[in-house]
């Protein structure tokens, strides 16, 4: 039967057995004796979980225990979910790749350093086209220039038997690549934002070229005080 290191890995009620622990909770922390907080798990009908045995003294949480695994096993989860899974993608070219399948690999090389993947590239030599090695090392150093803003290279060409190989990595931290849902949803919300912009400018067009009403109220009260002047 598979045991759960998770389940081992704490310190529960009885197994305690220091002569006193911090009891830790939503409303602060409290230094009591074990068998107090023993007895205070037991009236609340939850179990002491040692939660930092090399804290002094070693700080405990009153909590149903199972429901305390399940919870860092979803912490632990979210946390592993957050992180960026980088992989290493191979690019295979021959001695006399022709310009159009380069292309081609240099732009699937850039969307993988782009995803925040490692890429390794070479260039295999069959037979007798080893004597092209000096062609297969510039076309390698060639790929890795095209690709200085998004890889940097993490070793120079080398032979390894009928391969030379190059490593990239990414400049930047990976992201994790948007759903076509999500893509449609941002270039609504980008059409939306354009054509309120447009019926702004529609407005603007349409005001007065003196400055719309704002301007037609300065001008009334300057008039307005002329004429006043003027009457006296």
């Amino acid at each position: 039967m598979k045991t759960d290191k998770k389940q081992n890995q704490y310190r529960v009620n009885e197994q305690i057995r220091v002569r006193e622990v911090r009891i830790v909770g939503e409303s602060g922390s409290t230094v009591m004796p074990t068998k107090e907080a023993l007895d205070l798990a037991r009236q609340q009908g939850v179990d002491l979980v040692e939660i930092s045995p090399n804290a002094n003294p070693p700080v405990c949480r009153l909590i149903d225990y199972s429901k305390f695994l399940y919870q860092q096993k979803k912490r632990a989860k979210e946390m592993k979910a957050k992180q960026v899974k980088v992989e290493v993608k191979e690019i295979r070219f021959g001695p006399q790749t022709d310009e159009h399948d380069y292309q081609f690999k240099l732009k699937h090389a850039k969307e993988f350093l782009e995803e925040g993947n490692k890429v390794r590239a070479y260039v295999f030599f069959r037979g007798r086209s080893i004597l092209f090695k000096e062609q297969g090392e510039v076309l390698l150093l060639r790929f890795a220039n095209d690709l200085e803003e998004v890889g940097k290279v993490e070793s120079m060409p080398s032979l390894e038997g009928k391969k030379m190989f190059i490593y990239l990595a990414p400049k930047k931290a990976g992201v994790a690549k948007k759903s076509q849902q999500a893509r449609d949803r941002e270039a609504s919300e980008a059409e939306l934002k354009e054509t309120q912009k447009q019926q702004v400018a529609d407005v603007d067009t349409e005001t007065p070229a003196n400055g719309g009403l704002f301007a037609n109220a300065k001008i009334s009260a300057d008039a307005l005080k002329k004429l006043t002047e003027a009457e006296d």
